[in-house]
This record gives C-alpha cells, structure tokens and sequence, in this order.
C-alpha cells in the first residue's frame, strides 16, 4: 500500500494475485483495482476450476475483468469474452484455451482503463469502444 501511495499509481493490476485483499487496504488505496479470473465463477470454485469443468463437460471456457471491491469478484465488469470448447479436448488445452481468452481480457481491460474509455455508473462499467 505504501508503494502505491508514494508511487502515484493511476491503476493497480491482478493478475494470478490468489489473496483476498482485506477491507483496509481497499479503502486506503486510492487507485482503481483491475482483477482478471476465469468465467466459471460461481460455478466451479477452488484450486481446480478447469478439472470441475471438464468432468461436468462444459461448452465454453471464458474470462472476466472486473474492478475490485470489497465483495469477492463482484465488482463491476469491464470485459468478458468467451470460447468454445468440446469433449475432444483435454483438461490441459482447456487451461491453455482459458489462459489465452484471460490475458485477451486483461490486456483489452486495461487498455480501455489507459484510454480513460470507461465510466464507473450506478455500481455497473459503461465501456466505450
């Protein structure tokens, strides 16, 4: 937190950060929070997400970038994106088919946030393209 405050950071990014922030440091951050995690979400929870999925024979594999707050990624939503997947795959192409949407996600995420294309509106994203 002090890094952030003496650095006059403009947007802190998560990115496989598996810790809770706690309520304190949230309200003492003044920066935007951007955190970034698979779709299955509320779905398949834990510490093997795609196994979950891949046993239950999921169609699509996706990721979701949302600001953070203090309510466990619910905070508003910046991005999303999706792809398809089938029974030919396995659980390692899976991992690599999410990994790939979530660094698209991220990327696409952050860019909007640097080109100052989003509005924080009524607890929702309203994201100019």
């Amino acid at each position: 937190l002090q890094i952030i405050q003496k650095s006059n950071v403009d947007l802190v990014a998560l990115a496989r950060y598996m810790k809770i922030l706690s309520p304190e440091f949230l309200k003492n951050c003044k920066s935007p929070i951007i955190n970034i995690h698979h779709s299955f979400l509320p779905s398949f929870i834990g510490n093997n997400p795609y196994e979950m999925a891949y046993e239950r024979g999921v169609k699509i594999v996706g990721a979701t970038a949302h600001f953070v707050t203090e309510d466990l990624d619910e905070g508003p939503i910046i991005s999303q994106n999706i792809l398809p997947v089938n029974h030919a795959l396995s659980v390692e192409r899976m991992k690599q088919r999410g990994a790939n949407i979530e660094k698209q996600v991220f990327a696409d995420s952050v860019e909007k946030f640097s080109e100052r294309k989003i509005i924080e509106w009524q607890g929702r994203t309203i994201v100019f393209q």
